[in-house]
């Protein structure tokens, strides 16, 4: 179920059975990976599958007891400056400059690169902040302060870029705006390695993923791969009253049906085949059609439910 890159492209980030452990538990247990230039890649999994110590370590912030990286063709352990340049970092935790506005939180960070002032601006068009471009950080809304933290990874132009759960506690409206500028990033030809809980989203965004759990890689593929390789049924819910537990019974390919107070639901592997049989029946009001998604493969994989 394990996929490496496609071949095509150089690696930007080649991680070979890194470990790490705190007493006795094993926060990465033997940790594989490699990321094309210009991919985004995704490391999945719940609250306290190893997800941030993988990506520190891939970082340089922090050392494995074993294994080896290589970003960009070097180690990142020990610390190498001639790095630092080319990587961009934002973690879960984003600090800020007190009582600077977005506008001068982008010029400080940018100096520290030598990067001209002007770049400033062209991070608050990308992030969507132009017209919040003097406003102060802590009166930034708090998807606003994450895109800001982002500008700020991004501001020196990294070739690779590392993102901790950008859109962790963000509403829906700020996680689907994040999104945006997540595209826009990639767009530029960024190579992109973030974590995340949230599977629907990864799903959407990633050329990749790596679902973990326990320090380990459980499956590495595309997510549509990933769902293919489940060969999981597709559910067709029904309003309630639509048909009758017999009757959908009776449709073709139909494998399950059950009903409760709100909605009839048809299990089934040939799902044109049902949806052709309702369409002939005018019973397609209200229908809605639920096919396997990563969350599914998670739980196929872990045997239980996904800890968010």
């Amino acid at each position: 179920m394990f996929t490496q890159v496609n071949g095509t492209g150089n690696a930007a980030v080649v991680v070979e059975d890194i470990r790490k452990a705190y007493g006795d538990l094993k926060a990465v247990d033997g940790v594989s990976l490699s990321v094309t230039e210009g991919e985004f890649f995704g490391i999945l999994g719940p609250n306290g599958a190893g997800k941030t110590t993988t990506l520190e370590i891939i970082e340089g912030l922090r050392q494995p007891d074993s294994g080896s990286v290589r970003l960009l063709g070097e180690s990142p352990w020990p610390r190498r400056v001639s790095l630092l340049p080319r990587i961009g970092v934002q973690l879960q935790s984003s600090s800020f400059f007190e009582k600077l506005t977005a506008r001068e939180q982008l010029e400080t960070f940018a100096s520290l690169y030598g990067v001209n002032a002007v770049r400033a601006n062209e991070m608050l068009e990308l992030v969507g902040l132009a017209d919040k471009a003097d406003t102060r950080e802590d009166k930034l809304s708090g998807g606003q302060r994450q895109r800001l933290s982002i500008a700020c990874a991004l501001v020196h132009d990294p070739d690779v870029v590392f993102l901790d759960e950008p859109t962790a506690a963000l509403d829906p409206q700020a996680r689907r705006n994040l999104w945006d500028v997540l595209r826009a990033i990639q767009a530029r030809g960024k190579t992109i390695v973030y974590t995340t809980h949230y599977l629907d989203e990864a799903e959407i965004l990633c050329d990749r993923v790596a679902i973990m759990d326990k320090g380990r890689i459980l499956a590495m593929d595309r997510p549509a791969a990933l769902v293919r390789g489940l060969d999981a049924p597709t559910h067709v819910i029904l309003e309630l009253g639509s048909l009758s537990v017999s009757d959908a019974t009776a449709l073709p390919a139909a494998e399950d049906v059950t009903e409760d107070e709100l909605s009839l639901t048809i299990t089934t592997r040939r799902p044109a085949d049902t949806l052709s049989a309702l369409a002939d029946r005018g019973a397609l009001s209200g229908l809605q059609v639920r096919t396997a998604t990563l969350e599914d493969v998670f739980l196929d994989l872990t045997g239980r439910e996904y800890r968010a």
